[in-house]
């Protein structure tokens, strides 16, 4: 039996981590895995990471690559091994039949098709398990992942970028650019990480967005474009609806869009949505995430106006703010804002963010935070 410290297996874990992190936003719906293979001797035999959906998990890559010199000894695994057949054959046999004597995992996996099934094959095929080293960072790695098995909704993500006193554009609607360039390539790569962007009719009929991830240096993911349009008002030249690398759109309605709209918008090749309607007639949001939950978008990044941050915030579904900050002051009352439509409430009883960093982005300062509790303080072994 291999012996390690503490402080080696959190450095190994670390390495583990790392090598997952390679694959961001490119293996959803499912998360993103990263492992290490120590021989009898405790030396570094093998690492792999899940690179894409459909594609080997990481143990079966990292081993692959260790060959026979796995036996007798470790798999350092960010995530427990499935037990069951998907898309790919099931992990945790491989891992026995590979012979290591032990398996060092961050946390087991939420999914209820593999959620303790995994560590109990490996068990009562005689290998060891240890669970726990690292595990909230290895959560805090797969957030969107986690909180979609545990609380059945997609993560939720807002994101805005805004003027020293909270303005958006100017009041005839100009807004590029109030951030600078680091910032909106900064914005970029965090669309490269998630599934879907989604914004309001208002965005498309002022700016008329492409809504891509084109951050500088690397080629964009496709991602999926979703559009609050109660009544379709989305033009069918506006260049969301245009083809965009594998990208595709959704208009999420209700049953008040005329059909003749809806008709010339899926010629467009358009998805339309129509769903439940607020008491303001609006798209009804909590419906609308539960269907795009189930087809498989797990985060999403939220661009929209102020009133359509305000919505998420109001009714409790947004989960984390991303809040770039300008050096640059509007001064207009009647400028849109990054957030509106709140109910008035006493200060005391309004939204608050915690769990709050802080970061420096070329002349731009970029606040992150959480609406509530992450899922990463929340581990539930």
């Amino acid at each position: 039996m291999v012996c390690l410290s503490a402080e080696r297996k959190i450095k190994l874990m670390a390495e583990a981590l790392d090598l997952a992190a390679r694959a961001e936003g490119k293996t959803s719906p499912n998360p993103v895995v990263g492992a290490v293979v120590l021989d009898a001797h405790g030396e570094i035999v093998g690492r792999g990471w899940h690179r894409m959906a459909g594609e080997p998990h990481a143990e079966v890559l990292a081993l692959q690559e260790a060959g026979d010199r796995a036996r007798g000894g470790v798999l350092i695994l960010t995530l427990e091994p499935c037990s069951h057949q998907g898309r790919t054959p099931p992990c945790a046999p491989f891992v026995v039949a590979a012979g290591v004597s032990q398996v060092i995992a961050a946390v087991s996996d939420p999914n209820p098709r593999v959620s303790g099934k995994g560590f109990a094959h490996l068990r009562a095929n005689g290998v060891e398990v240890e669970i726990g080293v690292m595990a909230e960072e290895a959560v805090r790695q797969n957030e969107a992942y986690f909180h979609w098995w545990r609380r059945g909704q997609p993560f939720l993500t807002l994101k805005a970028a805004a003027s020293l006193d909270g303005k958006i554009a100017t009041r005839s609607g100009q807004s590029r650019w109030i951030t600078g360039e680091a910032a909106r390539n900064s914005g970029h790569h965090f669309r490269n990480k998630v599934d879907a962007i989604l914004v309001g009719v208002e965005t498309v009929l002022k700016d008329d967005p492409l809504l891509t991830a084109r951050p500088s240096g690397v080629v964009g993911k496709a991602l999926t474009r979703v559009v609050l349009d109660s009544r379709l008002r989305t033009p069918s030249h506006a260049r969301i609806l245009a083809p965009q690398s594998g990208s595709s759109t959704i208009l999420a309605a209700t049953e008040a869009a005329p059909l003749t709209k809806e008709k010339a918008l899926r010629e467009t090749g358009a998805e339309i949505i129509r769903g439940e309607a607020d008491l303001q007639g609006r798209v009804s949001l909590a419906p609308l995430l539960e269907s795009l939950g189930r087809r498989g978008i797990r985060h999403i990044l939220v661009e929209g106006g102020g009133r359509v941050h305000g919505s998420f915030i109001r009714e409790g579904l947004a989960d984390r703010l991303l809040y770039f900050v300008a050096p640059l002051v509007v001064g207009d009352s009647e400028a849109p804002s990054a957030i509106s439509g709140l109910d008035k409430r006493e200060l005391q009883s309004l939204p608050r963010l915690f769990n709050v960093t802080h970061e420096v982005i070329g002349d731009d300062l970029l606040i992150q935070g959480y609406f509530k509790k992450p899922i990463w303080q929340d581990i539930e072994e």
